[in-house]
């Protein structure tokens, strides 16, 4: 993978990847923040709080959305380790190679759908049904930008794939003993 243009791409699309993990975690952060406020609000000081739920499940939905290709570039998403143990990388490759192909095409028609659900809520003003009412605009763009960047992770890893470079494979749940050698 010499190519330079090739090496900014996705060099740029790892890199926003690293920054929507943080950005989840922070998302997480704060989401349990304002439900610890919310519990302490509601029980401790009898005072109610019709918006800390939504504003929870919104920035949950942006974390999960934004987490996403970065849990797919470290091949975190649930898989069946065992086939990596029983097949030849050969054919572990070529089974990795169609399934980020098959992902792809599935994340970039989500990720368009849910573009033009952002663009409709934000169009027509949607807005939730609570007395806050937030915007519904706001969680559609999460998962339209979230399902774009794993789209576009895919994108990288099938290139990658078809370029020669080995899948990297995932290393959870496989034991090492300090020597570094299976155990």
């Amino acid at each position: 993978m010499n190519n330079p243009l090739w090496q900014l791409f996705s060099g740029i699309v790892r890199g926003i990847n690293q920054a929507m993990a943080y950005l989840s975690a922070l998302l997480i952060l704060v989401c349990s923040l304002v439900l610890v406020y919310e519990v302490v609000t509601r029980y401790i000081l009898n005072i109610s709080n019709d918006w800390v739920i939504e504003l929870s499940i919104f920035m949950l939905i942006a974390a999960t959305f934004l987490a996403a290709a970065h849990t797919q570039r470290e091949r975190g998403h649930v898989g069946i380790e065992i086939l990596d143990e029983v097949m030849s990388k050969r054919a572990s490759r070529i089974r990795l190679l169609l399934g980020d192909i098959l992902s792809m095409l599935f994340c970039g028609l989500v990720a368009y759908l849910s573009a033009v659900y952002c663009h409709e809520a934000w169009d027509q003003g949607w807005t939730t049904s609570s007395t806050w009412g937030p915007k519904l605009w706001i969680p559609y763009f999460f998962m339209a930008f979230g399902m774009l960047l794993l789209t576009l992770q895919f994108v990288v890893q099938i290139v990658e794939g078809l370029m020669g470079k080995a899948p990297e494979l995932p290393k959870h749940g496989h034991a090492t003993t300090t020597s570094g050698q299976g155990g």
